[in-house]
């Protein structure tokens, strides 16, 4: 590949926000890609609270090696204040001019692109952004870095909890990670064959809920109900609603958090982190910056910043209907 950004020498990357299992297959991919094309490769600790500080340090092949199968980020991840200030960006560009780097690959998710499009628009330093984030709901990419893990992760312990539902009888309702998405409710709980799922991006409507839960198989006494964490009502509410309604049946709540965010990337996070982590570098050397690179009916995509960073706001019609279909 012919580059036509002569004047880049030095790349640096980092993590942001929450950590998604991937992030190290795109850290891994980003710094071998770079050197691949005769660049230097800087790994920028801490996200931009760490750019603030200089927490810079050379990255080659090496440094980079056993890392693809790990989940978090070897470069850790912060959140920083300081640097939605315009001071806080200025200090940060400070120490990207101190340490030579003359462009930066930022992987994360829309809090990050935010932060990245910020820096770019004062100071005119190329980026592009590798959507890392579990909830998979960034516009501009089929699927986000740590999605597919994090549902086959819910979808494993969902499993798990059934068996126990169905030998005591048990009603469960399970809580998943989604704050403002979701999909990860979505998926899981039509994959693990849930009674009802709740998410954020549609109204709760609990009598409606009570009433299928009564009328849809009254004989069945082991149910499970999957709950975004960002469903207007929550699994605590749901949970103490249903007992009052239902004092006879026995109603548990279980809340998977930060666990979905954990563990071994799957074949096809690894695979896509590291499609993304070459095309991110090949993107840069091209003339690219400001957008978010994406993998849109297998192929290469690019999205501007400013679109990437909203939020899918309307759940699939299509996985609404389904699990209507399927939960009967």
């Amino acid at each position: 590949m012919e580059s036509k950004q002569k004047n880049i020498k030095k790349i640096g990357v980092y993590t942001s926000g929450g950590d998604a299992p991937g992030m190290n297959a795109a850290i891994r991919a980003v710094v071998r890609t770079a050197l691949y094309y005769g660049l230097e490769a800087v790994g920028i600790m801490h996200g931009y609270e760490g750019m603030i500080n200089g927490e810079m340090i050379p990255m080659d092949s090496r440094s980079v090696g056993g890392i693809i199968q790990k989940g978090g980020t070897i470069l850790k991840t912060a959140r920083s204040e300081t640097f939605k200030t315009v001071e806080g960006r200025k200090m940060a560009y400070e120490q990207l001019v101190k340490h030579n780097i003359d462009a930066l690959v930022a992987i994360g998710g829309d809090g990050t692109f935010t932060g990245a499009s910020a820096l770019l628009n004062e100071f005119d330093i190329p980026i592009v952004g590798i959507p890392g984030t579990i909830d998979n709901d960034l516009i501009g990419t089929d699927l986000t870095i740590g999605f597919d893990t994090a549902i086959n992760t819910a979808i494993d312990a969902i499993d798990k909890i059934r068996d126990t539902a169905e030998s005591h009888d048990r009603i469960f309702i399970i809580e998943v990670m989604g704050r403002d998405s979701g999909l990860i409710a979505l998926k899981s709980g039509i994959a693990s064959g849930a009674e009802a799922i709740l998410i954020p991006e549609l109204k709760t409507d609990t009598e409606d809920l009570f009433k299928k839960l009564s009328d849809v198989r009254p004989d069945k006494l082991s149910k499970i109900i999957i709950v975004a964490e960002g469903d207007e009502i929550g699994g605590h509410e749901i949970a103490t609603h249903m007992k009052k309604r239902f004092p006879h049946f026995d109603i548990r709540l279980s809340v998977l958090g930060h666990i979905q965010r954990g563990g071994k990337p799957s074949c096809q996070d690894r695979v896509m982190a590291s499609r993304m982590g070459v095309a991110a570098i090949e993107a840069l050397l091209n003339g690219r910056k400001n957008v978010m690179i994406g993998i849109v009916n297998n192929n290469v995509h690019y999205t501007p910043f400013y679109n990437s960073i909203k939020h899918l706001s309307e759940a699939d019609p299509v996985f609404i209907r389904m699990s209507n279909i399927l939960s009967i």
